[in-house]
């Protein structure tokens, strides 16, 4: 494809960009690392790689940015993709913003390995900005190279479509590139580095702004430019709240606090947990946002954290990620508070909604999981206070847990269940006498809610699939195909891909996909738990 042809190839995707056409850049162009002032972005361009080559895409992603197939297959697409050609319409950047992490502040932190290319307005007329990851360094890279490693850029791409096909708010992956060089990463923090294969995932959304976005200005005294994000944030992404003013910022506030409180309902109900949970890892948009050391539960167990790094505190645990939120949007609301005349009350609205929001989605939510007609108060939260104590007497998978569950009949045994549902424990032939009595007891009381409901088991059944999904990313599954990719074999992360497009789905053929996590998985790394390194 000549130049010319590539330019006009690319035209059929119009590119907007607003973000870097409204807001303040930083006046200095040179990519060093340094602290940036008064600006909410540096112009930056990627770095160019050896042989970029794509080896997996999202078609779904291509389709609604209006990619065609010509373009998609073309070298010309796996350059741009790759950080080695930028088109003549994006104008490509890295945001700056601050956050908390692990609940200190940390400063300054921004775009320090991802490289926004421009806005696309999609066949939708939707706006979606492309960002590579692992495209180089860039001024708020600190002390890190800008890179990304295959195994991360793999886990990034499965997730982020995985995620998206469970109906659970995320940002999504277009691309995933081979850059023909080397990255040189200690995976273990233990003075062993190594070199792996570089790669660069290709990630979209509506907007990459966060909670830490709005808090570097704050932490600076900088108002003005935090009004200028504020305004230009409520007027592209939140424009139904009408034109900015004191009462507009409240509002957008208790929507970021609603649509977050809804996001960590999803989490709660498939088990993803997120593992870096930092103020500048929360999307403004209530969308997932930066899958790093994240993983699902396998093992019900509510202390369980896929960080290495929060080992010892496990801030970032499954069972206090909606705690966690709450503390961040809280922070949050500390940033916005010039904005709204230093009214506490005003925002404290918001936060106050996030707990209803997120108490109300929960209880709804649990009540879906176990095919009942609706939530009835305070019985039901006991039930559903007595499973979570069943399922922590013997390791048992959450997520095969809950669609043996929907097989039960609801006239069985209950002395009985525990063989009924002998799938999802990990070592069923341990299973004791305490375990036996608890579960029968739960599960009377559980039959007893179902008679009183008149629910029948076809139609609980049918409820409790459409929301407890047979297919999730375990972290396993994902490790198989890093293994595979990295010897050059890269159709598993299409084969995975496919069936997690169909979570919900009994998918023939391939019931491998749905198993347990087993023994040789549970301490290899990659498979349980992980580092931040990538």
């Amino acid at each position: 494809m000549s130049q010319q042809k590539w330019i006009e190839a690319w035209e059929t995707l119009t590119f907007d960009n607003r973000f870097t056409r409204h807001l303040p850049a930083d006046p200095d162009e040179s990519n060093q690392i340094r602290q940036v002032h008064g600006a909410c972005y540096s112009r930056v361009v990627p770095k160019t790689v050896s042989a970029p080559r794509l080896i997996a895409h999202s078609r779904e992603i291509a389709e609604q940015l209006g990619i065609t197939p010509e373009l998609l297959r073309s070298q010309q697409f796996a350059d741009v993709m790759g950080g080695n050609a930028v088109h003549p319409s994006m104008d490509p950047f890295a945001m700056c913003y601050g956050g908390h992490q692990f609940g200190n502040w940390a400063g300054q932190l921004g775009d320090g390995r991802a490289i926004n290319l421009g806005e696309v307005v999609d066949v939708d007329g939707r706006y979606q900005t492309l960002q590579l990851k692992g495209a180089g360094p860039t001024p708020y890279s600190r002390f890190a190279d800008g890179l990304a490693v295959l195994r991360s850029s793999v886990r990034e791409f499965l997730c982020s479509e995985a995620m998206h096909h469970l109906g659970v708010p995320t940002t999504r992956a277009l691309s995933l590139v081979l850059t023909g060089d080397a990255v040189t990463r200690d995976m273990f923090y233990d003075g062993n580095p190594k070199q792996e294969p570089g790669a660069i995932v290709c990630r979209v959304a509506p907007s990459f702004v966060r909670l830490g976005s709005f808090q570097i200005f704050a932490s600076r005294d900088d108002v003005d430019t935090l009004r200028r994000l504020a305004d230009f944030t409520i007027r592209h992404d939140f424009p139904h709240l009408g034109e900015p003013s004191p009462e507009v910022y409240a509002e957008f506030f208790a929507e970021v606090c609603q649509r977050t409180a809804e996001l960590m309902v999803h989490w709660m109900r498939v088990g993803f947990v997120h593992g870096v949970m930092n103020t500048d890892n929360l999307s403004i948009l209530g969308l997932t946002i930066d899958y790093g050391p994240y993983g699902w539960l396998e093992d019900y167990d509510p202390g369980w954290t896929p960080n290495t790094t929060d080992a010892q505190g496990r801030r970032y645990r499954y069972g206090h990620q909606p705690q966690v939120a709450q503390w961040n949007l809280a922070q949050f609301a500390g940033s916005l508070l010039p904005l709204v005349d230093h009214d506490v009350d005003v925002l404290q609205k918001g936060l106050h909604l996030y707990v209803e929001t997120f108490d109300d989605g929960w209880n709804s939510m649990m009540s879906a999981k176990l095919g009942l007609d609706k939530f009835r108060g305070e019985a039901d939260q006991r039930l559903f206070s007595g499973l979570f104590d069943v399922l922590q007497l013997a390791e048992t998978d959450m997520t095969l847990f809950y669609r043996r569950l929907a097989d039960v009949p609801s006239d069985s045994d209950a002395e009985s269940v525990c063989d009924l549902l002998r799938d999802a424990y990990y070592k069923p032939a341990e299973i004791n006498d305490e375990v036996r009595t608890a579960t029968a007891d739960w599960f009377s009381r559980y039959q007893t809610r179902l008679a009183g409901a008149g629910v029948s088991d076809e139609k609980r059944r049918a409820r409790m699939n459409r929301i407890n999904p047979l297919y999730v990313l375990r972290n396993y599954l994902a490790q198989l195909a890093i293994d595979r990719s990295e010897q050059g074999d890269h159709s598993g992360i299409a084969e995975l891909l496919e069936v997690l497009r169909h979570p919900y789905d009994e998918q023939p053929g391939r019931e491998a996909y749905a198993e347990k996590r087993p023994e040789w998985a549970r301490h290899r790394a990659g498979c349980s738990m992980l580092s931040c390194s990538s």
